[in-house]
């Protein structure tokens, strides 16, 4: 056995498969096209389809190294010799073509011929009810009865991966360390024994059945091969080490780490743990980054951050207190780059990601570890309060704080925690509001059963006449909607735009011969029947009339313009900020639009100058806007930005300008960019972690926005009196002038507070003692703690009491003399007084602030201040 390094042993397995006609595919993304998994966790699961036959294969034999993310052990990561969230997994397929025989036979060639591990050192395992597969290990090739082990489903049987679905009999392939440290029984030890001797690195999966929902195991029409041999376990044999993170695979980052932080790896036990928890998650952040992974709160992105921030403690554990982790990611780009190019193509993105939540993260992990320290301290446990203001503060995720305190027998209260989180999250959609139009009725299906759906015209027309198929008024049929009545209206056919796709309704006219009413919203409750909401403005609309629909042209063109201006938006900060740019929600509006976006970080003044000035060159270009109608499965294979959690039809409409953007969208747009005016900018803020928000006007909205401007200008020059080059000029002296009657200001307030004894001083002796209580009104309260140091420098030893009267309110601080703590307490003199007072408060033993409701309570607190000072 050779040593080989980690490039040349991915290579040799593709091109060992590719002699044996195998079509080498690259990796798929981290992401997969199946939402029952947040991951791509296996080779497999990129061809998931194909085995449970929803499509037909492309190719019957296929080869891959398939980068994979795991986090069901992220606990164990660092702490074992082969645990990681990121890694490689070498894989070839058969789908239908061929089975167990070629399969093992190959394996073992590979293995022995290519690799030329030693024969001796080799073991199998297979299900102890697969004969076929223990035959041909021992009479085809040729391994003794003894190395082959009949083990149980639970280690040799793969699926299904749900109740239902294809599985089979696995084999694996083991090499025998030699290390029997470990092991009660070393004569009989084999890869049954989990003593860790026998290292199981090739796993060999028959889908040759499926499991009905009885559980009976049905025989396929079709037999499938899996195989899954880990990169970098395999790499770890190949080099002779002991764990993954000695070899090639790693030791380069390590090195970084050393270099970065200042520390030598395999010096100390703990230290080593967090040099390789930051080894392994740096892989995973870089590689996620680069497929389209955010830092966010839910998700991936939750994950993501997890990893982050998990790596930037463990740097703080080896005594960093800076960014570093951003820096590792070059190093990744160097080693991974040539076989995943996308680490490399994504590297200034990946380092900004990293760098931004690093710099989040460390501003509260040392406040929020002192804090968690406090509580604990105090409590000894962790409350569901407790965990939510961690996370909500500091950014503590629970993973994070359970670490944190695996080696103290600390109870955390989880589900009082997801509770709260849970509220949290219904005061968030609460606040979003809820429309009840979106409610679907048992009346709203009927009708779509009677009438069917609603054809639409819009696109070509904005008026035409139909007959009223229906009419509603509060959820019941009617036949007529007299004056001033509200109710919805259904038509066969209609020229107003239903609300869908951020774009709003529109609105207009609806006339019959005995009535007219107001359209002043359209919406879809079930499947493409359109309700048209209306208040009937004369006369009455009546069941089965004839009727002109007629759409707000101004409205429409002005809404049509802002949707195509979102989709230069869309395509311009690509461009600009890159294209892990993906829409995450919008709003078209005649006034204005809105639209959210996944990025990183805000946008600086250059970055938004330069994203307005792309559009309207586009704009002025005055570039075509066409429409084509595709199926989904072609627009998806073409160069198309689509919304793939959204819901489409089986046709689609594909909006093309020029060579600049090309959306799948239903919404209405203008013919020409020309059309839509000037584009202007109003705010860009953050939405939540890893999303924000762009605001923007176009046409005659940013003509009124540029005219606002003009009249402030003037009347800021009226105001001052000056011309309009001297406008900045002027505001900073006034500014200046301003802080600097504030300082004057504070300076005769501090003087008035601190100053001589007056009418609302108090004097009292207690316990040979001297307390000086004074009152004050409505007094900044950094006022109040400065009266209250200058009070006892003139004290020099005693007790100092000030209370701050305002409006509905009482603050006030209690401030001691140091060597009087041991008798006189502030913390609890305040916690005493504030009870008195309606409220609560508290802090040092020298010093303490608290406050209450009651203020006409102080004139009684003041008087029995001896009943409240004792300890």
């Amino acid at each position: 056995m050779r040593y080989m390094t980690s490039e040349e042993i991915r290579q040799s397995f593709l091109d060992f498969f590719k002699s044996k006609n195998h079509t080498v595919l690259p990796s798929a993304s981290l992401i997969p096209n199946d939402p029952q998994l947040m991951f791509t966790v296996a080779g497999m699961v990129p061809f998931k389809p194909i085995f449970w036959g929803k499509i037909e294969p492309t190719y019957p034999r296929i080869a891959t190294c398939q980068k994979c993310i795991r986090t069901v052990d992220i606990e164990n990561v660092g702490k074992t010799p082969r645990h990681h969230t990121f890694f490689e997994m070498l894989g070839n397929f058969s789908f239908g073509d061929y089975f167990k025989r070629e399969a093992i036979k190959w394996a073992w060639e590979y293995v022995t011929e290519v690799l030329k591990i030693p024969e001796e050192k080799l073991w199998v395992s297979v299900y102890k009810e697969d004969d076929e597969a223990f035959e041909i290990w021992k009479t085809e090739v040729g391994i003794s009865e003894k190395k082959i082990v009949r083990l149980g489903k639970e280690d040799n049987w793969w699926g299904p991966a749900g109740p239902t679905g294809p599985c089979g009999p696995d084999t694996e392939i083991f090499i025998d360390t030699g290390r029997s440290e470990n092991c009660p029984d070393v004569e009989n030890c084999s890869p049954a024994c989990d003593c860790g001797r026998f290292l199981e690195f090739w796993n060999l999966v028959f889908t040759e059945y499926n499991q009905d929902e009885a559980g009976q195991l049905v025989p396929l029409s079709r037999k499938n091969i899996d195989t899954g041999l880990g990169l970098d376990r395999l790499t770890a044999i190949m080099q002779g080490v002991e764990t993954n993170f000695d070899t090639d695979l790693f030791i380069p980052i390590i090195r970084k780490i050393e270099e970065l932080l200042g520390v030598k790896y395999r010096e100390k036990e703990n230290q080593d743990t967090s040099i390789r928890v930051i080894a392994d998650h740096s892989r995973a952040i870089s590689f996620m980054i680069a497929d389209g992974i955010l830092p966010s709160n839910e998700g991936r992105g939750y994950v993501l951050r997890r990893l982050l921030r998990r790596a930037v403690r463990h740097g703080s554990l080896l005594g960093n207190k800076r960014p570093f982790l951003h820096k590792i990611s070059e190093t990744v780009a160097q080693k991974m780059g040539t076989i995943y190019p996308e680490v490399k193509e994504k590297l200034r993105l990946i380092e900004e990601v990293t760098l931004k939540e690093e710099e989040r993260f460390l501003e509260n992990l040392e406040k929020g570890t002192k804090r968690l320290w406090q509580i604990i301290n105090n409590k000894g446990n962790l409350e569901g309060a407790d965990l939510f203001m961690l996370h909500d503060t500091y950014g503590f995720h629970v993973e994070l704080v359970e670490e944190m305190l695996s080696d103290r027998d600390i109870s955390l209260d989880k589900e009082g925690f997801e509770k709260l989180m849970q509220e949290q999250r219904e005061r968030a959609r609460a606040a979003t509001g809820n429309r009840e139009y979106g409610v679907i009725s048992t009346l709203n299906k009927e009708l779509y059963e009677k009438l069917g759906g609603t054809e639409f015209l819009g696109y070509e027309y904005l008026e035409t006449e139909t007959e009223i198929s229906a009419i509603l008024k509060e959820n019941e049929l009617v036949d007529t909607l007299s004056e001033s009545e509200e109710g919805e209206l259904v038509f066969q056919k209609t020229v107003f735009y239903a609300e869908k796709g951020g774009q709003v309704s529109d609105t207009g006219l609806i006339e019959t011969s005995t009535g007219t009413a107001k359209v002043f919203h359209v919406h879809i409750p079930y499947q493409d029947m359109v309700l048209h909401r209306v208040r009937v403005i004369r006369g009455q609309l009546k069941k089965g009339e004839i009727a002109h629909l007629v759409v707000d042209k101004e409205k429409r063109k002005a809404t049509a313009r802002n949707h195509t201006a979102t989709h230069l938006l869309h395509a311009a900060l690509r461009r600009i900020l890159g294209d892990h740019v993906k829409q995450s929600g919008s709003l078209v509006e005649p006034e204005r639009l809105r639209f959210d976006f996944s990025h990183y970080s805000p946008l600086s003044l250059e970055e938004i100058t330069a994203v307005e000035d792309l559009v309207n060159e586009k704009i002025l270009s005055a570039l075509a806007v066409t429409i084509e109608e595709k199926s989904f499965e072609e627009a998806k294979s073409e160069d198309v930005i689509a919304l793939f959690e959204e819901k489409y039809g089986d046709k689609v409409r594909v909006v093309n300008i020029s060579d600049f953007s090309r959306e799948l969208c239903g919404g209405t747009h203008v013919k020409n960019t020309g059309e839509i005016g000037l584009f202007k900018i109003v705010s860009e803020t953050s939405v939540s972690a890893g999303v924000r928000r762009i605001e923007a006007i176009t046409g005659n909205e940013t003509l009124k926005y540029l005219r606002d401007l003009e009249s402030l200008r003037e009347d800021l020059k009226s105001m001052l009196q000056v011309s309009e080059k001297m406008i900045l000029e002027r505001v900073v002296m006034l500014t200046q002038d301003l802080r600097e009657k504030e300082r004057e200001i504070k300076k005769l307030k501090e003087k008035l507070l601190s100053g001589k004894s007056g009418s609302d001083d108090h004097e009292i002796m207690i316990d040979g003692t001297k307390f000086f209580v004074r009152i004050v009104e409505n007094a900044p309260a950094e006022l109040v703690r400065n009266t209250a140091d200058i009070l006892m420098q003139r004290l020099g030893n005693g007790v100092v009491i000030v209370f701050d009267k305002q409006e509905d309110k009482v603050l006030f601080v209690v401030k001691v003399s140091k060597e009087l703590t041991q008798k006189f307490n502030a913390g609890q003199i305040a916690r005493n007084i504030a009870k008195t007072l309606g409220g609560g408060g508290g802090g040092r033993p020298d010093f303490a602030q608290a406050g209450g409701k009651e203020v006409n309570k102080i004139e009684e607190v003041i008087q029995s201040l001896e009943e409240y000072v004792r300890i």
